[in-house]
Order: C-alpha cells, then structure tokens, then sequence
C-alpha cells in the first residue's frame, strides 16, 4: 500500500467552496472509478487556513495511475469542476508527495518496501521513478492547479 498526500491552498476566501465541492460532487465520482481516501484535513495551525490536505490509499503506483487518469478524465468531474469555478479558480496551488509507510507505522497502515518515489513529470503523461538525491529545485507542485 502506498499514500499519496495533496495539500491544496486556496484561493483566498474559496477553501469552503473547495470543500462543498469534495463533499458534494468529488468523493462521489472517486467512490465511482474506486479512488479510496484516507482522510481530510484542514489546517488549524500553520502556514495558512486557506489549505485542505488529504490522503489516498493506492494498492500501488500502477493503481494510482490507472484510477487516477479515468477520473482525470470523467466527463461528469470535467464539467462539475468546470461549474464550481465559473466564479474563477478554487485551488491557487497543489502539493503532492507519494509515501510509503515504515514498518512502525500503526496497524491500520500497511507497509510496503520502503522506497521512496516521486512524480517524474508534473503535467501530461504520469511516470513515476524511484526517488534520487537531486538538488532543490522549483517544486512543479506548488504552482500547479491540477486536481479537485
């Protein structure tokens, strides 16, 4: 089992409307394409109240791409998300790290080999490569408004 992290900060003053769109249209399609949340929280004490940050559960990265893409790709999520932003942009940008859990982690967490990976392209086709030392560079993420 691996976990994927997305931490989404708002436009400001839109995080409520980020939310009534997960609660009312996005967990719906997901549960339809079999895309399994592992929670969802808002930030009460950090760098912005205007971030909600979730995990998702994929059996693996290949799951993770197969799932992820068909919802990417739902014609139904495409005009929703296309609706809830007629009044201009939801998410300001997106944070995305893929995680796997140690071997102390609790039992509600299955561990898989411990090998970190990352997202090798941020737009356009998904290829995942395992981690490498690389020096810090612009994080492709933190500018991106892909996602619900």
């Amino acid at each position: 089992m691996i976990y994927e992290m997305r931490v989404y900060r708002c436009v400001p003053g839109r995080l409520p409307a980020l939310l009534n769109r997960f609660n009312t249209i996005t967990l719906k399609i997901w549960e339809r394409h079999g895309i399994k949340q592992a929670g969802f929280f808002t930030t009460l004490i950090g760098e912005s109240n205007q971030e909600l940050t979730y995990f998702l559960a994929w059996e693996s990265l290949a799951d993770r791409e197969k799932k992820w893409n068909a919802f990417a790709a739902d014609p139904e999520w495409l005009a929703k998300r296309a609706e809830t932003e007629k009044d201009g942009a939801i998410v300001e940008n997106v944070s995305v790290q893929m995680l796997t859990p140690t071997g102390f982690s609790s039992d509600d967490c299955e561990t898989a080999e411990p090998t970190p990976l990352t997202l090798a392209s941020p737009r356009g086709s998904v290829a995942w490569r395992a981690a490498t030392p690389t020096p810090r560079g612009p994080d492709p993420f933190r500018t991106s408004s892909y996602g619900p």
